[in-house]
């Protein structure tokens, strides 16, 4: 086996899923969904320079944010931030000793609850 295909090999083996702990697929999601966080921090700032060109270029802006891809791209940033949030709390607390025992549930537990107010939240982007 050559190098490049056995580091081709590793890299293939991160996104693995199956016979993962629930503790390496937490580090995963907190890793990606905080990349995915300061991406978008960059996106957003690209949108919010189309309104330097002064009063007239509010009414494209408006439209562009009310569109169903930017609402759904809004829900996708709703996910990321709770998941990145949640997950971080819980990390906090198992760091200070405080739930270990609870430590899979607690990340079903908030990996639900993200879910459920992303759901909540992206219904309240459309229909609000």
């Amino acid at each position: 086996m050559s190098q490049d295909s056995g580091q081709i090999e590793r890299r293939s083996r991160w996104f693995e899923l199956r016979f993962k702990p629930v503790g390496m697929l937490a580090f995963m999601l907190h890793r990606l969904s905080g990349i995915g966080l300061v991406f978008y921090l960059f996106l957003h700032l690209a949108v919010l320079s189309r309104l330097r060109g002064g009063p007239a270029s509010w009414d494209s802006f408006l439209a562009l944010v009310r569109s169903p891809l930017f609402l759904i791209l809004d829900g996708i940033l709703l996910l990321g931030a709770l998941i990145h949030g949640l997950n971080g709390l819980r990390l906090t607390l198992i760091g200070l000793n405080i739930g270990l025992r609870w430590q899979k549930a607690s990340f079903w537990a908030i990996l639900g609850l993200a879910l459920l107010l992303t759901l909540w939240g992206t219904a309240r982007l459309f229909f609000y």
